[in-house]
């Protein structure tokens, strides 16, 4: 993907209008569907390539540049095609998979509605089935249950996989979801079809966001995409798994590439502005040193360093966290591989926390990048700000990242309920004992005895390492023990489970703050070159010191950490600073950026020529 769209000017101009950047992507659509890059993640059975983790990994290179074309490309070919494929069955696959995979059917994934954005479960469209003329029919009955936000809706999308409730004999079987054509081949809106435009957003104006309402939208009985559920022609319902909670979830679980291209998107993003701001750092001087009389490049100052290395470490370490979880994805949902549904939760989860981090930390870094680039950075010819207005929407898309973590959570819990009920008696003993001494810990401040971190040299791995996963295995116990008095008879469980949140989704961020570290010491461990495996090493470190130092309150007060102790944390990360900033420039080369796709005159890059048949 480098290869082929490193030469073309990719980035958004901000002076197009909506329908002139619309037009734009589209290209660039076109150019993609050409390359035949979207087959790459498609069963071979019908021209794929077979391979999921590629496809999501070239996904990522589209990061650098226009991220609408990114967008656009992850609802034609991850969200409406990976439904029709991952959903359906051999009669959806054989008629629509080819012309999705070639961008002759551009498609729209139409879950999300005006009312319900993150509770799927009860999505208002109804699809009510019609033994008479063995037809669905699709409904909108109110204005909370239009279909918002949806990509390709506005202007190009001629099909939408539409998630509704499944009703068929006068009974709701929970959400399912089918295909509605939703244009003619002129353009033109089908009868009973209302699309309507959501107009200018804050970034990604070259994605046509549009609304969808249907007004009894008869479509035949093979719509629905039937994976997991199927209608009989006499309207009778059946399904392999018989719990419906279960079966929907097996369902959105299927569909876990979105979410973790958004958090590869996100990085790539992050990596994007970090370059920009490293390498002006570099070049821009500000105020004399008093002993040289010389102006010192800004990079030199501490503050600088503190704005930009830490976000620049922590950026290293999402990366590999990502590398991780897309090969974990390609493992459970390449084509033919074993049904394993403990890895696909464990797939879910996963993707669930890194899309939050980092779609989080993106944000972040990106601001703190403009910022360091002071008014140059507010320029948009200098990319920075259309940066940061595109990927704002990433911490709320594929999943609102509060949400997502409260999954993280929920997850954990049940894991941990599961261990704790399968230890031995001397196990249950240990175990009591350990809650009882962090209990201690909690009450008095001071440091336990039993089970607790000894202070070591804060550059030794195995006690970072220690110190994140306490922090996280005392963070789930601690809730766990609030939320077992939600399972007392007449409980009120809701406020039980409302006074608890904060503490859910800081236990959830521990868990995915020591997932992140393993990722990075992992890649450390094996890379082979000495000399590059060192300079991980100190990266490694400053990411890990970096949390750890975000989390000193914490540590403080559950007597894991002394004020001195703290204090040398942060003396620990500005030694760091200054020892990587010599490598600074080295490390976000590292991440390949084609030059084109970094040219502004910030760092007086000249964009490439175009070539004739490429976006102008």
């Amino acid at each position: 993907m480098r290869e082929q769209m490193g030469q073309i000017r990719l980035h958004p101009d901000p002076d197009l209008s909506t329908d002139e950047h619309r037009e734009r992507v589209t290209d660039g659509m076109f150019q993609i569907a050409q390359s035949g890059r979207p087959r790459t993640g498609f069963d071979p059975a019908h021209g794929g390539g077979g391979d999921v983790g590629g496809v999501v990994t070239a996904f990522q290179m589209l990061g650098y540049g226009d991220l609408s074309l990114l967008v656009k490309a992850g609802v034609q070919w991850g969200l409406f095609g990976g439904a029709v494929q991952e959903l359906g069955t051999a009669r959806h696959h054989d008629r629509y998979l080819r012309a999705i995979m070639d961008g002759d059917l551009p498609g729209c994934f139409a879950m999300t509605e005006t009312g319900h954005g993150s509770d799927v479960q009860n999505l208002g469209t109804t699809a009510t089935y019609d033994p008479a003329t063995q037809e669905f029919v699709v409904h909108t009955p109110g204005p909370s249950a239009r279909k918002d936000y949806i990509g390709n809706a506005a202007r190009d999308g001629r099909m939408a996989v539409v998630f509704a409730q499944l009703i068929t004999g006068g009974r709701s079987h929970g959400v399912h979801a089918l295909l509605v054509p939703i244009r003619s081949g002129s353009g033109a809106a089908l009868p009973g079809v209302t699309i309507t435009d959501c107009g200018r957003k804050a970034g990604l104006n070259g994605v046509d966001n549009g609304r969808l309402a249907f007004d009894h939208v008869r479509v035949p009985r093979e719509a629905l995409l039937n994976r997991f559920a199927d209608v009989a022609p006499d309207g009778t319902y059946s399904s392999s798994i018989e719990n419906e909670t279960r079966r929907f979830f097996t369902m959105l679980g299927t569909l876990v590439r979105g979410r973790i291209s958004v958090a590869g998107g996100a990085g790539s993003a992050a990596q994007k502005a970090l370059a920009i701001a490293v390498r002006y750092g570099e070049t821009r001087r500000q105020f004399s040193d008093p002993a040289t009389g010389e102006e010192v490049v800004v990079l030199d100052y501490l503050a600088h360093q503190r704005k930009l290395l830490p976000a620049l470490a922590t950026t290293y370490a999402l990366h590999f966290a990502q590398e991780e979880l897309v090969s974990a994805m390609h493992d459970v949902q390449a084509p033919g591989a074993a049904s394993d549904e403990d890895a696909q939760r464990a797939l879910e989860t996963k993707a669930a926390g890194v899309k939050a981090v980092g779609t989080w930390h993106a944000t972040a870094t990106i601001q703190a990048c403009r910022e360091a680039c002071g008014g140059a950075g507010y320029l948009a010819e200098n990319l920075l700000p259309q940066l940061k207005a595109d990927t704002d929407v990433f911490t709320t898309f594929e999943g609102d990242n509060t949400v997502l973590l409260q999954l993280v959570a929920k997850g954990l819990l049940s894991e941990y309920g599961a261990r704790v009920k399968g230890l031995s008696p001397l196990g249950m003993a240990r175990f009591v004992g350990d809650q009882v001494a962090g209990a201690v810990v909690e009450r008095s401040g001071v440091q336990a005895l039993v089970g607790q971190v000894r202070h070591r040299d804060l550059r030794d791995r195995a006690y970072q390492r220690r110190l994140l996963a306490d922090r996280e295995e005392h963070l789930l116990a601690s809730l766990a023990r609030r939320l077992r008095a939600a399972l007392a008879p007449g409980a009120d469980q809701f406020g039980i489970f409302n006074a608890a949140q904060n503490h859910l989704l800081r236990a959830a961020r521990a868990h995915v703050d020591r997932v992140v570290f393993d990722a990075f010491a992992a890649a450390v461990e094996r890379t082979g070159d000495a000399g590059v495996r060192a300079l991980l090493a100190q990266v490694c470190d400053l990411h890990a010191l970096s949390v750890i130092e975000a989390e000193r309150a914490w540590f403080v007060e559950h007597g894991r950490f002394t004020a001195a102790r703290s204090r040398a944390v942060t003396a620990a990360v500005n030694e760091l600073c200054g020892a990587l900033r010599p490598h600074a420039r080295t490390l976000v080369d590292g991440f390949g950026i084609p030059e084109g796709w970094l040219a502004c005159p910030l760092l007086g890059i000249e964009a490439p020529a175009p070539p004739a048949h490429a976006l102008t």
